[in-house]
């Protein structure tokens, strides 16, 4: 029985063919990775921090010290100045009408008052004129007037006998006391004071009694006044005693006995006035919409610079919640914006550095780091926001290559400018300096390389800002005060980075030729041990050295890095030194007693062992990737093939694992260690020639070049045939200047 397949018509023949996606298609499929989702959301991360460290929800104050508005600067809204002079006026009047704080102390009105009553009583007691205390009297006598005549003893007896009758009697007596208490109660109450006030009130006081902070009475100083009280009591004397001659006398007695009992009390009335002057609103003068606060064509000094500032405060404080919000999330889609912009141009040409996630997180936080320090520094008011961006460029350009560093530089210029409210000259100023030290750090082979650089983006800092200075319209004066100080900070942005360079390899795990330098010094102890255990080892290395570094130079690779890699790339050798064969002597070859798959195991192990040893001498990553890369996962080809004749002989045995001959890997990740490959691979390859003419050392560069290119040893690194073709070229130049012919001289004949 047959079944046949059901035809299909053309349509759905066209749609069982799929096509490969497309660009979008392929970011599409690119974002639902997870790691990619990671670094998004680390982006985003850095943006919100940045968001919340240049404050986005509120704009920048947008002017400075001495610069000159081509227009007038007006307000856009109302607002409020203080006015300093009429406010300390009012606090000064209000000063003086401040009530000054007097002690009372009653106590010598209180004897007078009891004194007086004795005295009365006293007076009454008397019998007959000779009985009276003739001083006693004589206080009851009233001064006589100018010209009239003293009297004579009838005349004192009658007055006296006059008065005696006036206050004697049954109730007469008491009732006179009790009217000169009801005089004197007004007087324990309030008090007496000799001299009004000079420096507060003159008009009323506060009375408080001895001892007691918590009761004031404030009463008109005319009511506790010594001379209006005198007046006053004669009145009330008249009034409440019954005739006039026992007021008039009693008056005569109180008139000049009438004691002081009111203290002025500094402290306390000096505190009333701090009080008073504290609670004093200040005056305040009104700008209105459109008043002019910055002329056109005149510095802004110090006064106009307040003012500036207090109308941008008021706004600030004008700003609704919806509004406030809106300008942080535009604020926001910016840094999102160039946080996109930096990472699609770094993954293109720095791949390494998006997918290492430890150093994409510490890019992040330097840049993070870089703004916070700038917007710090420029509240100080020193200018110096450009010491940390020239530290952060010339950072980039040493952990990174200059075209990335100069993208990241113009992004922190444009998120810093945007926070501080900076107008285009100085963020023209600040990214030129930044970008002169980029393109002046080509590299660091010298303690003082970095000085220059900080010279040189001096240089250029000072032309600049003269240039814009100008260009804006600025007073000469202040452009060149400016232009001097940006090239002071770019300087002392130079010095400190020739202080930071350690840290900041260490922090952005990369090396300076500086660093290579010290670590390419031949009294390394590593390399002083591997000349001492594998001195054939070291003479291989200090070739290939030599042959790599030409071959990295002619396409334009980091030739001192590979030059000190190879240096390196053996140095796991030195464990096992007599296994290979530039450490035998003739005629001694421990492979001879090994099988092939042990022999490769021998073999394969000095790049475990040289990462080892590489790793507890700490040194760089960098390195450590020369010695695991510059085989790749090369065959060990003389091994297999000895493995595959044994296999030949002995068809019983199994089958060879091409995989177990193989090196480890990685294969090589950067252009630099695609040279060293090849000029390993050369250099041993080529001692075995018998004779090395130019010719038969291009014949080897070329075979064993196409092996490994066929191999896909180049497939990560980035290596295209044109350089593949440089390099060999510059390898088969070297090659044929090491094994150059010599002139062969006649034996020399005895005498």
């Amino acid at each position: 029985m047959s079944y046949a397949t059901p035809k299909r018509t053309r349509s759905q023949r066209v749609a069982t063919l799929e096509l490969p996606p497309g660009r979008w298609g392929r970011w599409a499929a690119r974002l639902q990775e997870g790691s990619v989702m990671l670094r998004i959301l680390l982006c985003a991360i850095a943006a919100g921090i940045l968001l919340f460290a240049t404050r986005g929800w509120r704009p920048a104050f947008e002017f400075r010290p001495h610069e000159v508005p081509l227009r007038n600067v007006v307000a856009a809204i109302d607002f409020q100045e203080i006015d300093e002079e009429a406010t300390r006026l009012a606090k000064e009047e209000a000063m003086r009408f401040t009530e000054a704080v007097y002690d009372h102390d009653p106590e010598p009105l209180t004897q007078l008052k009891a004194q007086v009553q004795n005295e009365l009583a006293e007076l009454a007691a008397f019998a007959t004129w000779s009985d009276v205390n003739q001083d006693l009297w004589a206080k009851y006598t009233p001064a006589l007037a100018d010209g009239t005549p003293e009297p004579n003893d009838a005349e004192r007896q009658a007055a006296f006998d006059k008065f005696k009758g006036e206050i004697t009697g049954e109730e007469v007596l008491p009732k006179i006391q009790q009217a000169i208490s009801e005089i004197f109660a007004p007087l324990n109450t309030r008090g007496v004071l000799d001299v009004p006030p000079t420096d507060a009130s003159s008009e009323r006081i506060e009375v408080r009694p001895n001892g007691k902070d918590t009761f004031a009475l404030k009463v008109p100083v005319s009511e506790v006044l010594q001379e209006n009280l005198r007046n006053q009591l004669q009145k009330s004397l008249e009034q409440k005693l019954p005739s006039l001659d026992v007021a008039s006398r009693v008056f005569a007695r109180l008139k000049e006995s009438l004691p002081i009992t009111l203290k002025l009390d500094s402290a306390a009335t000096r505190d009333a006035r701090l009080r008073q002057a504290e609670m004093t609103p200040p005056v305040l003068k009104v700008y209105e919409q459109g008043a002019v606060l910055a002329p056109a064509g005149r510095p802004i000094e110090e006064p106009e610079l307040r003012l500036l500032r207090l109308e941008h405060e008021e706004r600030l404080q004008q700003l609704t919640v919806g509004e406030q919000i809106g300008r942080a999330l535009a604020v926001l889609g910016m840094y999102l914006a160039v946080c996109t912009l930096c990472g699609f141009y770094a993954n293109k040409i720095d791949p390494r550095l998006i997918r290492d996630l430890g150093r994409f997180i510490t890019l992040l936080a330097t840049c993070v780091l870089t703004v916070s320090v700038m917007l710090l520094v420029y509240g100080y008011g020193w200018r110096a926001q450009v010491i940390p961006l020239v530290l952060f460029a010339m950072t980039t350009a040493v952990a990174y290559q200059q075209e990335l560093a100069l993208l990241l530089t113009a992004a922190l210029t444009l998120v810093s400018v945007v926070a501080m409210g900076s107008a285009l000259p100085e963020a023209i100023s600040l990214l030129a300096t930044a970008s002169g030290a980029i393109l002046a750090l080509d590299s660091v082979r010298t303690r003082s390389k970095l000085l220059v650089v900080g010279f040189l983006a001096a240089f250029v800092a000072f032309f600049t800002t003269l240039g814009v200075g100008a260009i804006a319209g600025q007073p000469l004066l202040s452009t060149l005060q400016l232009s001097l100080m940006m090239s002071l900070w770019s300087v002392i942005a130079g010095s400190l980075m020739t202080c930071l360079l350690p840290l900041v390899e260490r922090v952005f795990q990369v090396q300076t030729d500086l660093s290579l330098i010290e670590l390419g010094d031949p009294a390394h102890p590593l390399l002083q041990e591997l000349v001492r255990r594998a001195p054939g080892t070291y003479n291989h290395s200090i070739t290939v050295a030599s042959l790599a570094q030409a071959a990295a130079e002619s396409i334009g690779a980091r030739g001192l890095l590979v030059r000190v890699g190879a240096y390196y790339h053996d140095i796991g050798k030195m464990l096992k030194p007599g296994y290979f064969v530039e450490n035998q002597t003739q005629g001694n070859n421990r492979h001879d007693q090994l099988m092939p798959a042990m022999s490769t195991l021998v073999i394969i192990a000095h790049v475990k062992d040289g990462v080892d040893l590489a790793r507890q001498n700490r040194l760089p990553e960098s390195l450590v990737d020369f010695i695991q890369q510059h085989h790749g996962t090369t065959l060990v080809e003389y091994f297999y093939r000895q493995a595959a004749d044994r296999n030949k002989a002995n068809p019983q045995d199994a089958e060879i694992d091409e995989s177990s001959f193989r090196y480890p890997g990685p294969k090589p990740q950067t252009k630099e260690a695609g040279v060293l490959m090849i000029a390993d691979a050369v250099e041993s390859a080529s001692r075995v020639l018998v004779e090395p003419t130019p010719s038969r050392l291009e014949n080897l560069v070329e075979d064993l070049t196409r092996k490994r290119l066929a191999d896909g040893q180049f497939d990560e690194c980035g290596l295209t045939l044109q350089e593949v073709h440089l390099i060999g070229e510059s390898l088969v130049k070297s090659l044929s200047a090491m094994y150059h012919g010599r002139v062969k001289y006649p034996d020399q004949e005895s005498a």
